[in-house]
Parts: structure tokens; sequence; C-alpha cells
């Protein structure tokens, strides 16, 4: 077992001219601009970028949260790079970082020290590539990242509330790289170091670049199928023709043989090639076993903790990719629907450095990915998911082809345990509790699944088990590709049964969102009376927000279901969306007035018997029962005289 390592300052990327000089470079390779503070984790999007292209020899530099409110010193003072610079807004998002879902400013950025606010611009990747490609005309962009990445094609942005063309337009950038970025950048890497020009490469799989037809042509590639969607400007002309765009786009971007895509943007031809195939396991461990020292520069040490990094500090992450394929999300979009997971000696590995941390005091905050249960699933015959262009594996139903035994997580897990530095191990990222229900997963072994529920229950979860059921009306689960709520009631059952068997004393925290398309306030009625019923009384929950290239933010927009192109009612107004979301507070004395008022008008009286009963000891005896929360955590009401803790909460995954 290894021990504690001291690190020295050229253990990070460097951050400064006089870093590059320490290392004895006269000239870097890539110059990378981040929004984000830069944590040194495999976590955190722009360090595993800056260490994949120093795995590939080049000389590497990362400029975090340059800023652009001076003279842009920053963009000058590491020179120019032999061959390209490099621009990400950072792991969200800049306008999810900077906006809550109501359009105002966070007080906080949780990816800079301190959190202070003001280090990250809007639209920081357009921002950043602008102004280098002002200042060094001469010399290459690639954009990536979650930013660059979910606006590769005509988008809407919430923000602005309007369409924009692509990312690539707006930023003046060269080149786009989405989802994850490993693939495409040995590929750009080896042909630059093969002396093939940056301009010629223009058929890179899992890029985008813009194309003028008339100064030079589109390549041809022969193994290729090409389909063309509508222009950008023909869909600022009709809402239903933007909406019509989404279902190429989404289907193209989940398959394993995927076709081109172009689209015409202001006399110039948008070309996004296809994906690279899922990350083998001896690719992705590869990723997470560069040396990382998992810990913020050193620069911030005076500066204060950074959020996401406490968050995050003794966490791992098992594998990509979500299967799901839930409207309002938009882990597909970026990092694919097939899994690619990490092996259990990476896993182990990487365990065996954070238990040597000096700071590790025996406990693992999370064993996770985008969601808990999914690691090492896939299609039992692969020619079955060669063919396939479901968005989802698991809606409306499981796919016959999809492997979900819980076997393999169920002994990674007990092999983490083994490790005699680890106390426990916890599970922080939200479980897919449909996947362990049999009558819904009626692939996988019952036994298995209870064999996985129990050992999460009992050795895993620190006093609270956090699922997200969304909604508990059919119509706006179908649309959001999540199961029927029924479902959330028979895994409440098991739940139940093994808390009792076990003398547990667990907490169950279901997640819901309100204003999601589809959703009418009666909806809201209908999940407030269930869940009151279940005994949940809910404190913090979510308001829907539209993020580029999910179906239910193209519904928002345009009205109109992608698929179907059948109007579909959305929530829009700040009145409809704030009615929504009182229907979760039913239990608070300014909203029972409203409630009673708006229940009696659409005639609903058995609904407001359930939710403001005329004797209400319930609530009058509820006190200071109620577990209070954190960020975005719903909390059940808890009916025993048990004094209710609290665990530090993590935003949700999305």
């Amino acid at each position: 077992m290894q021990e504690t390592k001291r690190y020295q300052l050229t253990d990070w990327l460097p951050t400064t001219n006089k870093e590059v000089k320490i290392r004895g470079w006269e000239q870097l390779d890539v110059i990378l601009f981040s929004g984000d503070a830069y944590v040194d984790h495999p976590s955190f999007g722009p360090a595993v970028i800056g260490r994949i292209l120093e795995s590939y020899g080049l000389k590497v530099a990362i400029v975090p949260q340059p800023s652009v409110n001076d003279n842009l010193q920053d963009f000058e003072k590491l020179g120019k790079p032999r061959l390209f610079f490099a621009a990400t807004g950072g792991c969200m998002d800049p306008m999810v970082s900077n906006y809550t879902a109501s359009k105002k400013r966070r007080d906080k950025d949780a990816y800079t020290p301190n959190g202070d606010k003001g280090f990250r611009p809007d639209y920081a990747t357009s921002v950043y590539s602008k102004i280098l490609k002002e200042k060094f005309p001469d010399v290459p962009v690639l954009i990536g990242g979650i930013e660059a990445s979910l606006r590769r094609v005509t988008h809407y942005d919430y923000w602005s509330d309007k369409l924009l063309p692509t990312i690539l337009e707006t930023s003046k950038a060269d080149m786009l790289v989405y989802g994850m970025g490993e693939q495409p950048l040995r590929e750009i890497v080896e042909l630059l170091q093969k002396g093939v020009p940056f301009s010629s490469l223009k058929n890179i799989k899992q890029t985008a670049v813009l194309i003028d037809e008339r100064q030079e042509k589109i390549p041809v590639v022969n193994d290729w199928e090409d389909v063309t969607i509508n222009s950008h400007e023909a869909c600022l002309a009709d809402k239903k023709t933007f909406a019509s765009n989404f279902k190429t786009i989404e289907q193209e971007s989940n398959k394993l043989k995927a076709r081109r895509i172009f689209q015409e943007v202001e006399g110039k031809t948008l070309v996004i090639n296809p994906p690279f195939p899922t990350m083998t396991e001896k690719e992705i461990d590869g990723s997470f076993d560069l040396p990382f020292t998992r810990l913020p520069h050193p620069k911030y040490n005076k500066r204060g903790p950074i959020p996401a990094f406490e968050m995050i500090k003794f966490s791992i992450n098992i594998h990509r990719g979500c299967f799901g394929g839930c409207s309002f999300c938009t882990i597909s979009a970026h990092q694919g629907k097939f899994i690619a997971s990490r092996s259990q000696e990476s896993v182990l590995k990487e365990i065996d450095k954070v238990a040597n941390m000096p700071d590790f005091k025996g406990y693992l905050s999370d064993i996770g990915g985008p969601s808990a249960n999914m690691y090492q699933m896939k299609g039992k015959v692969q020619s079955i998911c060669d063919k396939c262009v479901a968005p989802s594996c698991i809606s409306p139903v499981i796919c016959s082809n999809l492997d979900t035994s819980h076997k393999p997580l169920t002994e990674l897990y007990q092999a983490v345990d083994k490790h005699p530095k680890i106390k426990k191990s916890f599970i922080g990222s939200g479980i897919r509790h449909d996947m362990l229900v049999p009558e819904f997963n009626k692939n996988a072994d019952p036994k298995e699944l209870d064999a996985y529920t129990e050992e999460v229950m009992t050795k895993h979860v620190s006093g609270r088990l956090k699922v997200a059921p969304e909604h508990t009306s059919d119509p706006v689960l179908k649309l959001m590709r999540k199961p029927s709520f029924t479902y959330f009631h028979k895994f409440k059952e098991r739940f139940d049964r093994i808390n009792v068997k076990k003398k547990l004393n667990l907490q169950l925290i279901p997640y819901f969102i309100s204003s999601h398309p589809a959703s009418e306030v009666e909806d809201m009625a209908n999940l407030a009376a269930e869940t009151k019923n279940m005994g949940f009384q809910l404190e913090q929950v979510q308001g829907f927000t539209p993020t580029p290239m999910t179906v239910a933010t193209v519904i928002y927009y345009s009205g109109y279901h992608p698929y179907t192109l059948k109007p579909t009612k959305t929530p829009k107004t700040k009145k409809e969306k704030e009615d929504q979301h009182k229907f979760f507070f039913w239990y608070k004395k300014e909203n029972k007035d409203w409630i009673k008022n708006t229940l009696n008008k659409v005639g609903r009286q058995d609904l407001l018997k359930v939710l403001l009963p005329e004797n209400n000891s319930w609530q009058k005896n509820k006190k200071a029962k109620t577990a209070k929360n954190t960020f975005d955590d719903a909390v059940p009401f808890n009916r025993r005289k048990k004094k209710v803790t609290r665990s530090s909460s993590k935003k949700r995954r999305r």
C-alpha cells in the first residue's frame, strides 16, 4: 500500500509563466482556458483534458478563470501555443452556474474558491474563444466541455429566451469536441504530431466544424452515412421545424454507428461527425489512472475551499454514461447512453490513493456515477445494440437485451469495504429505484436485486436514501421517460420491509420536479396528495430548468413534442410556475387559501379533503418533527420522535 505523497508545485499542470519556467519549457504545445478554478481531480473535466494531453507527451498549461474585465493579460501571459488553444466553460454550463431556474444570479459559484461569484462570465466558452481569436487569429481554437457539447447545434437558450446557432458560430472557434474528449483528442494530437495542418482536420469523429463551401469542400468519408437537418434560419422561422430536428440529433448522438449531421448556418455548413464507440474498460481505466494530485492548485490555499471539490473530495466515479434517457436530462447527450465502466482493479487503485490522503478519516462520500446503479450494465447481444435507435434502454420498459444484474456492483462495494483504511463507503449518487423493483426490472434475478438493496441500506446509507420518482402523474412520467409512480410504491414497500427487518430507521428521500412539460396544476395537486398519504412532507424540490439538448427543453420552447410533433402544453409564465410549486408546500399557512380556492375551482374537493382536512391534527402536531434539509433535497416527514440528523447533501447529477 502506497504512503502519503508530499506534492511539489510541478505535480500540477503549470498555470503561470513562473511555473512553466520551473519545468524548463520554452514554448507550450497547448494552453487550456477554463471557467472553473483548477482542481487536479478526475471529476473535473478541464483537469482530465489537461492530463490526457500531457499523457500524449505535450507541454500543457491551464489558465483557470481568466479575467475578462481588465486588459485581458491572462490571455496573453503564456504566449502562443505550438498546436492550439483550448477553451471550456467548465464542469457546468456557465448559465446554470451563474443563474437559478428563475433567472436570478446565484450568490455562490461552487467551482470557485470560497464559492465567490463573478469569476466566470456568462457564455464563458464563447467569450474566451472570441478573445483568443481576436488576439491570436492564426492560432487554432478548440472548444469542448458541457457548454460546447450541448450547444453544438441550433438550440434554445433559456436565459436569453431565444434560439441560438451552433456555438461554433458564436464563439468563432475552429473545432468543437463534444462528449467525453479522450478519444477525439488522441486522434487530433496524433495527426498534428505527424504534421497534418489543423485546418485539414474536418473528419475526426466526435467533433464538429463549420465549413464555408464557397472556399472549401466537405470531405467525403466513404463508410459514413450523412443526414441533413433543417437550417438554423428555418428553425428561427418556425418552432415546429426546430422541434422536428431534435429526433435526428438525439438518435444520432446515441447510436453506435451514427450518421454525420449537416446543418446550414448563416451561409456555412455545420458538420457534426459521428461519435466514437463507447470507451473500453482499458481506455476508461487509463483516463482515471493518470497522475492526478486530486487536489486544488496550491494557488488557492489562502482563498478558501472550493465547494464542488469539498463535495467530491473523497468520492469515486465508477462509470460514465446513462441509459435512462430522461427527457429533462443532458447526461446521455454528453456522455452517451452506453455505459463505460471502470475495472474493479482501477477503482480499488484510486481508493487506495484516497485512503492515503492526509486528511482522510476513513469515509468515502460516494461510489457512483451519473446513476449509482448502472455499473457494468450493457447489452447481452451486441449486434442488437448496434442497430438500436431508442433514446432510452429502460423506457417505457426495460429492454429485454439489457443485462441489469446488480451483482458486479454489489461485489465492488464489498471489495471496497475490505480496504483496511475504509470505515464506511456511502452511495451519494442517485439510485434508480425502478431498477430494483422486480415487477419493472424483469430481466434481473429478484434475489440479486434484494441483495443489492439490502447491501446499500445496511452499509452504504447515512440515514437517508435518495431516489428520483420525479412526478406521480403517468402522462407526465411517460413524457419524462420515467416509469409509473406505481413502481415507487413497490420500491417503498421493499424499503420499509428491509428498514423494519434490519432495524435501520432510515429515511427515503424522493425528488420531484414541478412545471415540467405536460404537467398541469391538477397533476401537482395529485402529487401533493399522494405523497402526503405516503407520509412525505416535501421541504425543497426542483423547478424544471430548460437546458440545451433535451426533449423537455425543445417542448418548452416550441410547444411540440419532437418525436410526434403533436402540441404539448408547458407551464411557462412566472405565475404558472409559482402555482405548480405551491403544491409542494401545501402545509404552509400562506398557501392554504390559494390551494382551497384552486381545487374548488377545478372541482377536486377529493384532493382538498386529503391536503387540507377540516381536523388537520397531523399538521397541528408536526411541530419540530419536520426534517430540515439542504439544497435541492426533498425530505420526508419523520413520524418518529427520534431526532433527525442531517448529512451533507449533493447537487443532483443532471
